[in-house]
């Protein structure tokens, strides 16, 4: 298949968003199959976090503002039964980010049931930020968000959905494309939730969230029936999870997928703790941003296998 010829750019900026998936929603903008659309997004708090944000505006945190969707945008041609192919161009984070635990949110909410918040210093031309002396995380920026309209109905924007929405897939950077099943005339593409850095599953509930400038192409697909769901695709190279350190795993089993997951991530949790002097905080946002999850057994019922790994190039000072 032959690269299309780029006609035309267009632009979303921060101001033109909406707080939910319904095709009832006016488009920003239209444009053609192949055209590239430019998005300016803010972070997922929605401007709650700012760079001088302390616990206190943790607390008073509304997640019925949370992870706003910028677009929406209307691609001629697009039409339900089809596919939209979205195609990460380039991302770029702001100079700074957030990470917190929210009372009541992550997979170890009774665990750690205190607020916390770390602001992160970013630079967008690098490629690592420092958690604390000793030990900084690489960055791979990616949207948490990326979506098309639903079929019927208004969906709120945190849970995803089988049109995309707030995937929160890691390995979607720059490089790849994304594949998203077309619901409603225009597929109505919406994207954001600007993450510098997270590791699979996010599981104290957030990554580094951060403002992002966002280059994709968007390209009607008659040929994908298959995708059903969000599809992807990407080079082997895009995103490293282990390096040349390798990495240290905890295997959580239990007969719930989801209890056999905490297992693995307390597991993991202790062993930092253990082994790098870290505060059990510290390393439930560190397994959040840099963390590794995988599906090890489901065949050997009625237990199932979760492993969760750590990259140890990220601890400078040790192996």
């Amino acid at each position: 298949m032959t690269t299309p010829q780029i006609n035309s750019t267009f632009h979303v900026h921060s101001g033109q968003s909406h707080l939910k998936w319904s095709k009832a929603i006016i488009p920003v903008l239209t444009v053609d199959s192949h055209d590239i659309v430019t998005f300016d997004t803010i972070d997922g708090s929605n401007g709650q976090i700012t760079t001088v944000s302390t616990i206190e505006d943790v607390l008073k945190f509304k997640a019925e503002l949370a992870d706003p969707l910028f677009g929406p945008v209307y691609v001629r041609g697009a039409e339900p039964g089809d596919t939209l192919e979205v195609e990460v161009l380039e991302l770029k984070t702001a100079e700074w980010g957030w990470t917190a635990i929210m009372p009541g949110f992550g997979l170890l909410t009774k665990d750690f049931p205190e607020a916390q918040l770390k602001i992160w210093q970013l630079d967008p031309q690098g490629s690592y930020a420092t958690f604390k002396d000793g030990i900084r995380i690489p960055t791979h920026p990616f949207l948490g968000v990326m979506g098309v309209a639903p079929a019927e109905g208004e969906f709120p924007t945190i849970p995803p959905l089988d049109t995309g929405g707030n995937i929160d897939t890691r390995h979607i950077v720059a490089g790849t494309k994304l594949f998203l099943p077309v619901k409603a005339p225009g597929a109505l593409f919406s994207c954001g939730d600007g993450h510098a850095a997270q590791g699979d599953g996010e599981v104290c509930g957030t990554a580094i969230e951060t403002p992002m400038q966002v280059k994709l192409r968007l390209t009607v697909r008659k040929d994908m029936s298959w995708v059903t769901s969000p599809n992807y695709t990407a080079p082997s190279s895009t995103l490293t999870l282990a390096k040349d350190g390798g990495y240290y795993a905890v295997l959580g089993i239990d007969s719930d997928l989801l209890e056999a997951t905490r297992k693995a991530v307390r597991g993991i949790i202790e062993y930092m703790v253990q082994t790098r002097d870290l505060t059990r905080i510290e390393a439930y946002m560190l397994a959040s941003v840099s963390m590794s999850l995988r599906v090890s057994e489901v065949v050997n019922v009625p237990n199932y296998a979760v492993s969760a790994s750590v990259p140890l190039h990220i601890f400078m000072n040790t192996c």
